[in-house]
């Protein structure tokens, strides 16, 4: 699990906000380095707006931090695809008919049991 910090608000990395997809912004550490070496990567924890933590927030992010600490052991990891699996053509590209309509990073979860 990578624990990150950041000091934009937390929309700003979503799926539309301006920083992009934290999954996306992280797919070069978790997939490239953490799962290509063997790592079962976990869902990242983001740690926002940590340029403006109060009190308050220090102890709300502690606690969603003890609490995903806690659920470490049933926490799946993230869906990656497997390279050598059949998932990927000889040049390795996802083959087309594997979650036809994703692009990007998104391509490379696994959306089928």
């Amino acid at each position: 699990m990578v624990v990150v910090s950041a000091g934009a608000r937390e929309a700003s990395l979503g799926p539309r906000g301006v920083n992009g997809e934290l999954n996306d912004l992280l797919f070069p550490l978790q997939h490239g380095t953490l799962w290509y070496a063997g790592i079962e990567v976990l869902p990242p924890l983001l740690v926002h707006g940590a340029d403006r933590v109060d009190e308050a927030a220090y102890a709300f992010h502690a606690n969603v931090l003890r609490q995903r600490l806690e659920d470490l052991p049933y926490t799946g990891p993230l869906p990656f695809r497997h390279q050598n699996g059949g998932d990927y053509d000889q040049d390795l590209v996802l083959r087309p008919e594997l979650n036809p309509h994703a692009t990007g990073t998104a391509a490379h979860y696994r959306t089928e049991s």
